[in-house]
């Protein structure tokens, strides 16, 4: 054996409990002695983590400083007591047991009395370190069994949250979080308001959020979708699928979840908890839905903001008369407040006015009077595109040319090859003029294509004008009109400021620019149209 040693050591306890912490201070105490005891080593640094598994490598910092280390010949022998100390992972002790021997550094395990540098001592290592490895298994095994019974017993795991403090494994009720709680239903269930809505109210009145920074829609949703706030606990949410790693996953069903009804005393009732579900599920994204209350007004998702591009999204307000006043505001300014600029510079918010739905219902009604007596001209419009577009079609489009040109330039092709034969020209001469036509070829095949498909687009613009047409005469002729009408005839209507908005309908090609009058309270609102104009901005090719 080699002498004048510099022997370090590692140590390491998996919780941190304080008979644990003992026990680390134990055996620093323990391996300091050891090396001590032998004249020809010289004590090097003491290398431990504290609470943290043998499993994986990942976060033991004190392990992967010793490594370093080594890499730079601070140490010629590492002592450590037994393999399970060292780590649980098969992989991790030989490879690393291997990296340090060939640095020239040994590891010795004194309980286990392994020696790396021995013959037999990587057979020996593996042998313990498989062991190893299959205890930290079973004893995850049992682990991951005992919380189980416990959840099922009610025993709460997990941490604070927004209206409970968990103590000794149940959950106790903080008056002053649960209006907050409260709160944030009462505005999602009876106010209407969106998570982002919710989140920016309560950021602007000052309530902090717990365990997070910021107020977001996140947070929002996951507090409306706890079901702790019913009374209920639902446990398992997240699952371990690997002991090695450690790494936790969101539960979709790949264990099986433990959930207790009426477990602690609630902050909402079960009707308030159910009709929430249920407006979330409303409000979800689906095929059927793809926008937010897409479903639930005439012209959710089709409002435009004319300041800023963004959507208008609705709200509602109980009047002290008992009627409902329902309105529409730019997503911007709601998030937002008025147009200014963030930290970064960037512009936010929006200054563009709310618009009552009752305006917009009116100015629907408006437009298709005025549609109704200007029938026969906007449908003379229309034709005359028609025509203008067919015109077009006819110009510059017949690809017959073009064949004919790929024909000769394969008739000279053919007449290349005699010219070989007659020894007219060379073979190289040949194969040069040959790629020259194949170009030419392969040019003129790609013009006959675009002119195709030029001459497809065109023919498929004046079937959809026609069809648009036939649409057009169809729904002049409906003498009333309602909502369910509007969802199907609008196709988005542009919100100026002032009540000035500009309404574009699916089978029309233009916008028509209205400006509403309005008067009186807002329970007893009064909408009389000022002026309408027609907003030639929408290309019909677009339709």
């Amino acid at each position: 054996m080699q002498n004048n040693l510099r022997v370090s050591a590692y140590c390491r306890v998996s919780t941190e409990k304080d008979d644990q912490i003992n026990s680390l201070a134990s055996q620093i105490k323990y391996f300091t002695d050891y090396i001590k005891q032998h004249e020809c080593w010289t004590i090097g640094e003491v290398y431990y983590d504290e609470g943290i598994t043998g499993t994986s490598i990942r976060k033991r910092e004190g392990f992967k400083r010793m490594i370093r280390n080594a890499e730079m010949n601070q140490m010629d022998l590492i002592l450590t007591k037994e393999v399970s100390r060292f780590a649980r992972n098969t992989v991790d002790t030989l490879s690393y047991t291997r990296a340090l021997k060939s640095m020239g550094v040994g590891v010795i395990f004194t309980l286990d009395n392994i020696d790396t540098r021995e013959n037999d001592g990587e057979l020996r290592l593996s042998i313990m370190a498989s062991l190893a490895q299959e205890e930290s298994r079973k004893t995850s095994e049992r682990v991951k069994w005992g919380h189980k019974r416990r959840m099922e017993q009610g025993i709460v795991f997990g941490r604070d949250l927004l209206g409970y403090t968990v103590r000794n494994g149940k959950l106790y009720l903080n008056q002053e979080e649960s209006e907050i709680v409260r709160l944030i239903f009462h505005k999602y269930l009876v106010e209407e308001k969106g998570t982002h809505v919710i989140a920016r109210e309560l950021h602007e009145a000052g309530i902090a959020p717990k365990r997070v920074q910021h107020w977001s829609n996140t947070v929002i949703l996951r507090a409306l979708r706890n079901e702790k706030y019913v009374g209920d606990l639902l446990q398992k949410k997240t699952f371990t699928p690997d002991y090695l790693t450690h790494a936790k996953k969101y539960n979709r069903g790949q264990e099986e979840m433990v959930y207790i009804k009426n477990h602690h005393e609630p902050i909402i009732s079960r009707d308030i908890w159910d009709a929430t579900q249920k407006e979330l599920e409303r409000r979800s994204s689906t095929s059927e839905m793809k926008s937010k209350h897409s479903n639930r007004y005439w012209c959710s998702g089709k409002l435009v903001c004319g300041c800023c591009g963004s959507r208008f999204i609705s709200f509602t307000k109980k009047m002290k008369g008992g009627t409902t006043y329902k309105a529409w505001r730019c997503f911007a300014a709601a998030r937002h407040g008025c147009a200014k600029l963030d930290i970064d510079g960037s512009p936010i918010g929006c200054d563009n006015s709310s618009i009552n739905d009752r305006v917009l219902l009116y100015g629907m009604s408006y437009v298709l009077k005025h549609i109704q007596s200007n029938k026969e001209q906007i449908i003379n419009e229309m034709m005359q595109e028609i025509k203008t577009i067919q015109g077009v079609s006819t110009n510059d489009t017949d690809t017959a040319p073009l064949c004919q040109k790929i024909n000769h330039l394969n008739q000279k092709k053919r007449k290349a090859i005699d010219l070989v034969l007659d020894d007219l020209i060379t073979k190289d001469d040949y194969r040069k003029q040959t790629e020259y036509y194949d170009q030419e070829i392969k040019n003129l095949e790609k013009q006959i294509k675009i002119t195709e498909q030029s001459n497809l687009l065109k023919e498929n613009q004046i079937d959809g004008i026609q069809q648009t047409i036939s649409e057009v005469k169809q729904m002049l002729n409906f003498e009333t009109v309602n909502e369910m009408l509007y969802r199907e005839l609008i196709d988005h209507i542009t919100i100026l400021k002032n009540n000035e908005m500009v309404i574009y309908l699916k089978c029309i090609p233009y916008g028509i620019r209205i400006h509403a009058v309005t008067s009186g309270k807002l329970d007893d609102y009064q909408v009389i149209i000022d002026h309408a104009t027609l907003e030639l901005t929408s290309e019909i090719e677009n339709i």
